[in-house]
């Protein structure tokens, strides 16, 4: 049903029967807004927002940290309305505008990389709402073309998240799952509204905490790779033993974590290069 949705979309824009950033109406369009900044958004994620009748956007899942509303309301030429988690988990009754309306629901990275979204696309499906996905960069490959990891070595990932009591065991056994099978970790840090932007060192001392009740230890000595502000002029990447990364300081947000397996030399060459990694983890060739 979506790709001749889709098909008919494009075959009318082809012909010049939709202006270009005019949207269907009774659509909804999942665009994503990139990883820093306003400028961050693609050509076809500008003109569905300026084609739109109304726009929403949510920030708990991700959030640029190099813009604000304001400017990006000036860029985009729209007034763009804010979603809160209860709205997009609990009560999405926003989601009724788009049966007769062009709605253009704007998230950061990627549009379609929180299951969240996933989910929303199918209540809209059920509702009898067209959708459409314009996909814009993500955190999963630009942790790549930072670090010099290569995607494919990359396992389940996992997301530490603020602590209400004991630290949440979940990511730690995801780690160490995909250490068994010699594959990296990519940890998506905590947002709440209430308690702000984890950082990286509190990730690694939620983490270590875990593994202070466990009898067989993973990462006491092991490498990490700290990424900060991904997606702007100057992102920090870091790699170190996690003693020391622990204490490093990543500055403003947001940051994210990198748990590697055995590395490629050409991973651990660009470790070093790149990441200030410290150059005993060269393999000897």
């Amino acid at each position: 049903m979506f790709m001749i949705v889709s098909t008919v979309w494009d075959t009318c824009h082809a012909k010049g029967l939709i202006p270009a950033g005019k949207e269907v109406p009774g659509m909804l369009t999942f665009a994503g807004l990139g990883l820093f900044d306003e400028k961050d958004i693609t050509l076809k994620g500008l003109e569905a927002v300026r084609g739109a009748d109304i726009v929403y956007a949510e920030f708990y899942t991700s959030a640029l940290m190099g813009t604000t509303i304001e400017k990006m309301e000036k860029l985009y030429g729209k007034k763009i309305r804010i979603l809160h988690r209860e709205d997009i988990e609990q009560s999405p009754t926003w989601l009724l505008d788009a049966k007769d309306k062009n709605v253009v629901l704007l998230t950061g990275g990627d549009a379609m990389v929180a299951t969240t979204h996933v989910d929303l696309r199918l209540r809209a499906h059920e509702m009898g709402i067209q959708t459409r996905i314009i996909h814009a960069p993500s955190i999963s490959s630009a942790v790549c073309g930072l670090t010099g990891l290569q995607n494919y070595r990359f396992g389940k990932s996992a997301t530490v998240p603020f602590p209400w009591g004991r630290p949440a065991a979940t990511p730690y056994d995801v780690i160490r799952k995909n250490l068994e099978n010699d594959l990296h970790t990519l940890v998506f840090l905590d947002i709440d509204r209430e308690k702000g932007y984890m950082t990286l060192n509190q990730a690694l001392e939620l983490l270590l905490e875990v593994e202070s009740t466990r009898d067989k230890k993973i990462l006491g000595d092991s490498i990490a790779v700290g990424i900060a502000r991904a997606g702007s002029d100057s992102p920090l990447i870091k790699a170190d033993y996690i003693g020391k990364l622990r204490e490093f300081g990543f500055g403003e947000p947001l940051h994210i974590l990198v748990i590697p397996a055995s590395l490629h030399f050409i991973e651990a060459e660009a470790l070093v290069r790149f990441a200030g990694a410290p150059p005993e983890i060269m393999p000897r060739r």
